[in-house]
């Protein structure tokens, strides 16, 4: 609250005339105020980052959570232009990569591409991935996979240009 009354008078001191101004605050005062900006600003990022926690938590539950994430294979010369999700039939996730996306996934790099809940039992995963071997023709790859949800959360890794044969594998843990 101190903090805050600091402000609003360094506000209503800054309206007032030039003169007025300087003597009432020193050098020392404004560099105080200026400090207490700045916990003030540590304060907010601090209590927003535990905010977004706690709705993560509130929304995506443990037991029932399940989590996307996309990556290219370590070698592959596969360049992936979009990704189309669908679990139970019903579209969850797509995106449309951009040039410095494709870059660091390349590089090793993960994208989560989705996050939401799931009941326990087996489910139906199907993607359509657009994409093309280094500076071929585009091409559509197709799969169909099954995933066992358990209770606790479930993360489901599609790597992308794995082989030749099937651009598409996943990994579940």
């Amino acid at each position: 609250m101190k903090k805050i009354r600091a402000i609003v008078t360094l506000a209503i001191l800054m309206c007032s005339p030039h003169s007025v101004f300087s003597e009432a605050l020193s050098r020392e005062q404004i560099k105080g105020l200026d400090e207490q900006v700045q916990d003030i600003k540590k304060d907010v990022l601090a209590i927003s980052a535990e905010l977004s926690l706690l709705e993560e938590k509130l929304l995506f539950p443990s037991n029932t959570q399940v989590s996307l994430f996309v990556s290219v294979e370590k070698g592959s010369r596969y360049v992936p232009d979009a990704v189309q999700i669908k679990i139970d039939d019903k579209t969850v996730a797509h995106h449309i990569y951009s040039f410095k996306e494709v870059e660091a996934l390349q590089r090793g790099g993960v994208q989560r591409i989705y996050t939401g809940n799931l009941k326990s039992g087996e489910h139906k995963l199907d993607l359509n991935v657009i994409g093309r071997q280094s500076r071929g023709d585009s091409q559509v790859e197709k799969g169909t996979f099954s995933i066992t949800k358990k209770v606790g959360a479930k993360l489901v890794e599609i790597r992308l240009g794995s082989s030749e044969t099937s651009l598409i594998d996943i990994k579940e843990r």
